[in-house]
């Protein structure tokens, strides 16, 4: 079982929305992106996220939000979803996505 499964976030909905063509959201800073990330992943780090809201609405995906820690990506995820996205998941920590990504 991995940590997402854990924390009530099972690997299967992080793997049907990446079927379903979702874009995954890096949110740390872009040094930590650019140290490694998910492949076809974009970095906005959480501090920007509010105010790149249309940007992340007008990508008409589902979007998983990673980073280096849960809680980042889960601020992410809640102000997106404060923002009526109804497709956002909290995939955690990005080499958690990674390995999903990787399984596909």
């Amino acid at each position: 079982m991995s940590l997402l499964s854990l924390l009530g976030f099972p690997d299967s909905k992080i793997k049907d929305a990446l079927r379903k063509g979702a874009i995954v959201i890096d949110v740390r800073t872009a040094y930590e992106f650019d140290q490694g990330h998910v492949p076809d992943s974009i970095n906005i780090p959480v501090d920007r996220i509010d105010i790149n809201t249309q940007r992340i609405k007008g990508f008409k995906r589902p979007v998983i939000f990673c980073g280096s820690y849960y809680e980042h990506s889960s601020r992410a995820t809640r102000i997106m979803k404060e923002k009526g996205l109804k497709e956002v998941y909290n995939g955690g920590s990005w080499e958690a996505v990674l390995k999903i990504v990787r399984k596909l």
